[in-house]
């Protein structure tokens, strides 16, 4: 038998197992609290005691009765004895796949699973629900445990950068796969930039493979009075840099190809600089399948990516793919387009707002 402490139950599960193996079962567990510095920043951690039994075989039942007779309590010690076989069940169950929640968890990993949770996220958050399930008295409703994932899912975003553009750099690039509305977005953000933060803007676009989207950003260039430049190469992009150099804020268009070409990503890096002063959006359409996000980002990882940009927001009711995709690359998101409409529907991304749509909880 040993103690172990750990900041959460799957290190502790971890530190058991390398120490324990996989036999060992868990006898009891609370929070504690360790104290900081000079009394100050608590930290709370779990503290966990399990055992393993160095000796496999079951004691005969004859055996246990017998030894029950010489409890002096003999109902309590028949409590503990049932709570133990429970506790053993639970991890058995629980080590071989199997998910053994009380009814608002399983109704909430339920919901985590419709909404396209990838199973390793949704694992992260059943851990840390459970937890709060024990340590609040184990009588909380479905209601009240929704609101708690949608605390825990804004505790996990919020290490990272969300919100539009920084305008801390002069370039914003909008990068991406064809069809999720890379142009479209882009005027949207540059529609915001010139009317509600009276900048000065202008238009660059490298997509020189369809004569229809250079007609529509030069339809928006001039709804704006905003200059447009088309690039066909590198130095193109060069001088129209150059040519372009007095304006506050330049939007830089590329074309849509295949993602799954790594050329494609390629003929970005020549076409444009991005050791240059520039951000970069990766635009991803939320009716995207959460596979086929995956490898758009390892395909366009080559190139800095500083946030995401979902689209079609109101095109599907499953919103799971985006939580996925900021947890495990670790990159926030600048908006969530939710229509053609030009400059609206287009929102700024926060935490509260993608807890909001995964939960279907409404809070600010």
């Amino acid at each position: 038998m040993k103690k172990f402490v750990a900041s959460s139950m799957p290190e502790a599960m971890k530190m058991i197992r390398a120490e324990l193996g996989n036999d060992a079962v868990i006898l009891n567990s609370k929070v504690v609290h360790k104290k900081g510095f000079l009394g100050l920043f608590a930290r709370k951690n779990i503290e966990v005691i399990a055992a393993v039994d160095p000796k496999p075989a079951t004691p005969p039942v004859q055996k246990i009765k017998e030894k029950r007779k010489e409890r002096t309590e003999p109902m309590r010690d028949e409590q503990l004895l049932k709570e133990i076989h429970e506790l053993k069940a639970t991890i058995h169950q629980l080590s071989h796949g199997g998910e053994l929640y009380p009814t608002p968890l399983k109704m909430i990993d339920g919901h985590l699973i419709d909404q396209e949770i990838s199973d390793d996220v949704r694992a992260m958050f059943m851990s840390t629900l459970l937890q709060r399930w024990y340590t609040s008295g184990a009588n909380a409703s479905y209601e009240e445990v929704k609101q708690w994932l949608h605390e825990e899912i804004v505790h996990a975003l919020s290490s990272l950068s969300f919100g539009g553009m920084s305008f801390q750099k002069k370039f914003v690039n909008v990068v991406g796969p064809t069809g999720v509305g890379k142009t479209t977005t882009l005027a949207k953000m540059a529609a915001d930039c010139v009317i509600k933060h009276r900048k000065k803007a202008a238009f660059i676009t490298t997509d020189t493979y369809r004569i229809a989207a250079i007609d529509q950003l030069k339809t928006y260039a001039k709804i704006l009075n905003v200059p447009l430049e088309v690039c066909y190469n590198l130095d193109d992009f060069r001088q129209a840099k150059e040519k372009l150099a007095s304006y506050d804020i330049i939007f830089i268009d590329t074309a849509g190809r295949n993602f799954r070409n790594a050329q494609y990503v390629n003929d970005l890096k020549e076409m444009i600089d991005f050791n240059e002063e520039m951000e970069t959006f990766l635009v991803l359409s939320l009716t995207a399948k959460w596979r086929d996000m995956k490898d758009i980002y390892t395909q366009f990882s080559i190139i800095p990516i500083h946030k995401f940009i979902f689209t079609k927001v109101d095109e599907t009711s499953r919103h799971g793919a985006m939580l996925n995709m900021m947890i495990q690359c670790g990159i926030g998101a600048a908006y969530m387009t939710h229509g053609q409409n030009v400059p609206d529907d287009i929102v700024e991304a926060t935490p509260q707002l993608v807890a909001n749509m995964v939960t279907g909880v409404e809070q600010r």
